[in-house]
């Protein structure tokens, strides 16, 4: 088999597995970054736990997911970085810009919250992640003219306001990734998740609802403006 049937065989096979629409349920369930059981993901995909069995097994023999047992438990995450990237991309070309308005009060709030704020894998996105990526650029910190590039500066402030920061990690410091609802990109990488993990765990960001939303706090927007000078609204 030459070099270009095995790229074809691999985008086939690719293909087929995010081909199924449960097994794309479960994929997108876990652009949220967490690890989920093999029943929370049955439930919200709405099929029966062995048939969701099933489909991880496929998941994660194809690359996409891993998996680890804890207990009579058994997690399932997306197995890295690029897959959650894989998946965002996709998930952009298939949304038209015109999509159908939600039916329900529930569905049009759900889908407000996500537009507001929310995580996509392991970093910020929606309106809270363009208006960060945005004050980061207007200050110097960021650079988008030749691809993402933390500058000097940005490295700085990381250490300032406190964010550790893993040089060493392999993946890239500081990666665009193109935002689904605000089709424009934002700031993914090393650099993106630090952000990301830094806003949850000093509480200036929580998570709502059982999906990605998630909302700036009080003290989230104090701490923001204070390091960015985003202003309360751009949050709304």
């Amino acid at each position: 088999m030459t070099d270009k049937d095995v790229r074809a065989a691999g985008l086939a096979a690719l293909a087929s597995l995010v081909a199924d629409e449960t097994r794309a349920a479960c994929l997108l369930a876990l652009l949220d970054g967490r690890a989920w059981t093999a029943g929370e993901l049955a439930r919200h995909a709405g099929v029966a736990p062995s048939t969701l069995s099933e489909h991880l097994g496929k998941l994660v023999a194809g690359g996409l997911l891993a998996e680890e047992r804890q207990g009579r438990h058994r997690y399932v995450r997306l197995a890295d970085a690029r897959v959650a990237q894989l998946l965002e991309d996709l998930t952009v070309q298939v949304t038209p810009d015109d999509a159908a308005r939600p039916r329900t009060l529930r569905a049009s709030s759900a889908g407000s919250a996500m537009a507001r704020g929310r995580t996509c894998y392991d970093h910020l996105a929606g309106r809270l992640g363009i208006a960060v990526t945005d004050a980061l650029t207007e200050r110097g910190l960021l650079r988008q003219d030749t691809g993402f590039a933390l500058t000097d500066a940005g490295l700085r402030w990381y250490g300032t306001a406190g964010i550790a920061l893993d040089r060493s990690a392999r993946r890239p410091l500081a990666r665009a990734c193109l935002d689904w609802t605000e089709r424009r990109p934002h700031l993914a990488g090393t650099a993106g998740a630090a952000l990301c993990r830094h806003a949850l765990e000093a509480g200036w960001c929580e998570r709502i609802g059982s999906e990605r939303a998630v909302r700036v706090t009080p003290s989230g927007a104090r701490a923001l403006y204070e390091l960015l000078g985003i202003e309360r609204e751009a949050l709304c």
